[in-house]
Formats: C-alpha cells, sequence, structure tokens
C-alpha cells in the first residue's frame, strides 16, 4: 500500500504596494472562516504576518498537487479581501518588526525565550508521511538523518533578512536553529528510546510540551506520521510537491531498510549539523556534504544522490519519472533562494521582487 502524505505550509501576508509584512493574520482568518461557512484549513501562527493551511493525507501526487494549489489560491483570496498578499517566502525580504500573536501559549514562548521568539517570523513546510506502529517510524528517523539536509538544500527560500542578503540561501534555518529543541538528533534504536528522550527534554522545564519537539523530522504527536520539519517553504507549488515525494520515498526506503535490519548510518549530530549547516548556507550553489561520506561533493551530484537512494519506492509509487523531471527543473531554474536573488537582480527593488513572488506562490 502506498504511504499518505500530507503537507503543512506557512505563508507570509505582506502589503500589496509596498510587500512589507502586515499583521493582518486575525482578519484574513475571520474572511477564511466566513468564505468556508466555518470549516477553514486556515491556521494562525505565531506572529501575526502570517498563516498557516494543512491538506488532507494524499496517496496520489497531483492530487495532493491541486489541492496546494488550491489552498493557496484560497489564502491569496482572503488576503486580498484585507488589502493584502500572500507569498511564499520562508523570510521576510524587507523589514519588519514581528508581532505575536494572542493566546496563552504564544505569551509563554515571548516570556520563556524571549528575543528568539520574537524574530521566529520564518515560515516552513512540514511533510506528513505515514507510518505503521511508532516502532517502524523510530526505524524511519534513525535512517534519513543524513539526507534531510539535502531536502533543505533543495527547498531553501530565505536569502534575505530585514531588507539585506544575508548570503545564505536559507536563513530560515539559521534562525530556527536558535530553539533549543531544534535540529538533527542522535540515533534512538527503538520507540521506547525516542519516547524516554522526548519525555526527558520536556521534564528539563525548558521546553512547554511535546510541541516544542522541534527535530528536524520527528514522530508527530498528532498524527501516526513521520514529520519531515526540515526545509523552507517552496515559492514554487511544484517545489513542494517534489519535497513530499522525496520526502515519501526517503521514509519507504527507511522503512524497507528497517525490516531488513539494515543499521542506520552511524553519523554523529555534529557532523550533520555541519551538514544542515552547509545546505543553508549554499542551497543548490556550490557543493553540499555528500550523505554516504559526509564530505564535499558538487550540489548536483548530492541531489543526483538522493534520487538513486529512493528510485526504487518512487519507482514503486510510479513518481520516479515525475521526481527526476521535477529534480532537473529545479536544478535547472534555481531554487526560491535562487529565484528571489535574480529578481532583484532583474528589478533592483526587494519590493518588486516580492510582489514577483507573490504571483509565483499561486505557480
Amino acid at each position: 500500500m502506498v504511504r499518505t502524505v500530507g503537507v503543512e505550509e506557512e505563508l507570509l501576508l505582506v502589503d500589496t504596494q509596498s510587500g512589507e509584512p502586515r499583521a493582518l493574520s486575525t482578519a484574513v482568518l475571520a474572511v477564511a472562516e466566513r468564505s468556508s461557512e466555518g470549516d477553514s484549513v486556515f491556521e494562525p501562527e505565531l506572529h501575526h504576518q502570517q498563516l498557516e493551511f494543512a491538506t488532507e493525507p494524499r496517496s496520489d501526487m497531483r492530487e495532493l498537487a491541486g489541492e496546494i494549489r488550491r489552498r493557496r489560491a484560497e489564502a491569496a483570496e482572503s488576503a486580498a479581501r484585507t488589502g493584502a498578499a500572500v507569498v511564499a517566502l520562508a523570510t521576510a525580504p524587507l523589514p519588519v518588526s514581528p508581532s505575536i500573536g494572542e493566546g496563552e501559549r504564544y505569551s509563554w514562548l515571548a516570556d520563556r525565550f524571549g528575543q528568539t521568539t520574537q524574530e521566529q517570523l520564518t515560515c516552513g513546510c512540514h511533510v506528513h508521511v505515514s507510518v505503521a506502529s511508532d516502532e517502524e517510524g523510530v526505524g524511519v528517523l534513525d535512517r534519513v538523518r543524513t539526507w534531510l539536509p539535502v531536502l533543505l538544500a533543495l527547498s531553501a527560500n530565505s536569502p534575505f533578512w530585514q531588507g539585506r542578503d544575508t548570503t545564505y540561501s536559507s536563513y530560515r534555518s539559521m534562525v530556527w536553529g536558535r530553539w533549543p529543541s531544534a535540529g538533527p538528533v542522535d540515533i534512538f534504536g527503538s520507540a521506547e528510546r525516542y519516547h524516554e528522550q522526548v519525555q526527558a527534554l520536556i521534564d528539563t522545564g525548558v521546553l512547554r510540551d511535546e510541541g516544542m519537539i522541534y527535530f528536524d523530522a520527528r514522530l508527530s504527536h498528532r498524527y501516526p506520521t513521520v514529520e519531515i520539519r526540515v526545509a523552507d517553504v517552496c515559492l514554487d507549488p511544484a517545489d513542494t510537491v517534489l519535497l513530499a515525494t522525496l520526502a515519501r520515498g526517503l521514509v519507504e526506503t527507511a522503512a524497507r531498510e528497517w525490516r531488513a535490519g539494515d543499521p542506520p548510518d552511524p553519523a554523529g549530530v555534529g557532523v550533520l549539523r555541519m551538514a544542515a549547516w552547509q545546505a543553508g548556507r549554499s542551497g543548490l550553489e556550490g557543493q553540499l556534504l555528500h550523505p554516504r561520506t559526509m564530505r564535499p561533493e558538487p550540489a548536483a551530484d548530492v541531489v543526483g544522490a538522493l534520487l538513486a537512494h529512493v528510485r526504487s519506492a518512487l519507482e514503486d509509487s510510479h513518481d520516479f519519472a515525475s521526481a527526476e523531471k521535477a529534480l532537473m527543473d529545479v536544478l535547472d531554474r534555481g531554487n526560491g533562494a535562487q529565484t528571489q536573488r535574480e529578481l532583484l537582480a532583474r528589478t533592483g527593488s526587494l519590493r518588486d521582487a516580492v510582489a514577483e513572488c507573490v504571483s509565483r506562490t499561486r505557480g
């Protein structure tokens, strides 16, 4: 049976004229609620300048693609009725003073983590892939660790911060890494060990609850899924579908390895942090650390290695040809970070670059 996939995307709300982020999530969510007659898929996020939606679990990637485009269009229509626009950028290119959302949880985060919370106006993409049990899920987590930086490089879509080029492809990943539970993890070995480690983190009192387990990939505390959280939100919805396709391929490949008794790669957290940093720094330009050797190789070669790694799983789900084409498209035109920089070079204006990204968000 083909595993189901669901996607959560976070989007920025921006002014239609200036391109600057607008703190209008409450108004946009109210419009969406009325338009959907009380059955809206949109939710508030940490800051008023963003909102989130989640797709239904899908086994067919074409259906997932259609839903992502539909939800982005619905978000755009709701935002337009408040005088704003939505854009799939992982950080705001133009200067912003983020405003934290209402509610006891967000207030606790602001009090507990101070400036880190204030500066977390970042938009990610989380991919949920179904698993049969926690044991299978932890077997997957132990075996996908080395490949997750490649997904970050493919999705990198946050080169600008407060009006300046950061020189990173995914500056979101650098900002996100300030949370104490964020990043790569050690091998767990069993579901029991995973849950023990999660509880130990919560028992420190630093974290509020299991929802703050911000590992690059984790067992979802709400659904029977592995949740891969490493990626930036993608500018082009086709890249989101590619990300989901590769994530499912990774999960299925890892599950097969787990069932066969193949041991996970023993790479330590320190090396995995280097791989994630390199992916966030250079994206698809320059070099990435190859997941099998943890040595630098050209990004295109490392992306090709990922495709080869999951090929059997993608062929079985009839996704290989479309994934191969989508990967070649990304390597040819560039990821979101490359697109943003190209738009700035062409227009000479971050405002105009954001405006173009608004139109590209729908695909």
